[in-house]
């Protein structure tokens, strides 16, 4: 939080600046306006400007010798006792500021008695004018200095209350974010887990079935592998994510990222190799420094690269071309998909779904741009992602 004037005025760190500026007004009244007029108010004020710098440090002690000094000072009659006297108000109103308790009260009472020592011969009769003397040059900058300690301390305390309610409002969101998490990997163990790991089982029989009879055709024995495989990926997919979901601080073979630092080429590789053997052609182009993005990064890239090569083998009818290109440059890493669109209709448009939406949303998370849209043939999707200071420096 930003600090008050208060607080700033009166740190103890600029406690020194305060009392040189201080001692500079102190040499200009000397000097300008009413110059000591000999070498003995020549020495109070030295020995004043002194005590004024000696104060910055131990302010205390100077307080005493201040006292002291002004006792001397009346006692012989320097011209300079005035002057003194508001030096030690001032350094008393310094300790007011930085301390409290028995050192302020012993303070207090040092300068409150000069004071009266000073008007010991208007005693008792003039008690009334030597009390109120000793308020205003004890008194006054005793209370003003507390009223500044007591006002900075409840800034301080009020800072604090802040910084834990703060604290307090995370925790409970994390609680919440923690919550939120677990039922979504409950429901996701539950139901969609569940009947991925079903279909892993029917299509395993199907295999199993098929290789008996020795007639069948292997073109449906290389379809039912390929089923097999990519529903076994997924369901190793989601087991991953629902262990992230319950347990996100921990890592591990179960709970790592579903791409590993330095083997997204060979991840890329296979999502192409898998995308045509649906029936669409593509042409890769994959920068190998692909291999140091990071784990968050890496994860992004594979994902762009699949859904678009996914769409662009949906959408883009029997015969199509596609073109991957990854591309790292020096603050980000570019993603374009392209496809020509040979095997649909003109008049056909994309239906809208969620894998564009969750696309764009994992770029924004990054801080990247998606740009998605028919081109001059078939449609193109460009993602960008920034790169930060060290998301690009080699692994050991």
């Amino acid at each position: 939080m930003n600090r008050s004037w208060i607080e700033l005025a009166f740190d103890r760190r600029f406690a020194g600046i305060r009392i040189l500026a201080l001692a500079g007004v102190l040499v200009g009244y000397f000097l300008l306006l009413r110059q000591p007029s000999g070498t003995r108010d020549w020495g109070f004020a030295a020995a004043g400007f002194v005590l004024c710098l000696v104060a910055g440090k131990w302010v205390f002690g100077a307080l005493l010798a201040q006292s002291v000094l002004l006792m001397a000072a009346h006692a012989l009659g320097a011209s300079t006792a005035s002057s003194l006297k508001v030096l030690a108000a001032v350094t008393l109103f310094e300790l007011a500021v930085q301390r409290s308790g028995r050192l302020l009260a012993a303070g207090a009472a040092a300068l409150a008695l000069t004071v009266a020592v000073h008007r010991f011969d208007e005693l008792p009769g003039g008690s009334l004018p030597v009390l109120y003397k000793m308020a205003m040059v004890a008194g006054v900058p005793l209370l003003l200095g507390s009223y500044v300690r007591v006002t900075r301390e409840a800034a301080l305390h009020a800072q604090e209350y802040a910084r834990q309610q703060e604290l307090r409002a995370e925790q409970q969101l994390l609680a919440a974010r923690t919550a939120e998490r677990t039922a979504i990997a409950r429901e996701l163990h539950d139901l969609v887990a569940h009947h991925v790991s079903s279909m892993v089982l029917r299509v395993g029989v199907a295999r199993h079935v098929t290789a008996g009879t020795g007639t069948t055709d292997p073109r449906i024995t290389d379809v039912l592998d390929d089923l097999h495989a990519s529903a076994g990926a997924a369901l190793a997919d989601l087991r991953r994510l629902v262990a992230v979901l319950r347990a996100p601080g921990r890592t591990g073979p179960e709970t790592g990222s579903l791409v590993t630092p330095g083997a997204l080429p060979a991840a890329l590789e296979s999502v192409v190799e898998h995308v045509r053997q649906t029936g669409l052609t593509v042409t890769p182009s994959v920068d190998p420094r692909v291999a140091e993005l990071d784990a968050v990064r890496g994860l992004a890239v594979l994902r762009l690269a699949q859904e678009g090569l996914a769409n662009a083998a949906r959408h883009g009818g029997p015969g199509a071309h596609a073109e991957l290109t990854v591309r790292v440059a020096e603050e980000a890493v570019h993603v374009t998909i392209r496809d020509d669109g040979a095997g649909r209709a003109r008049t056909q448009t994309y239906p809208s779904g969620h894998g564009l939406i969750g696309m764009r949303e994992r770029v924004d998370l990054l801080g990247g741009r998606l740009d998605a849209g028919p081109a001059a043939e078939g449609w193109r999707l460009a993602a960008e992602l920034p790169l930060s200071a060290t998301d690009m420096e080699p692994r050991l």
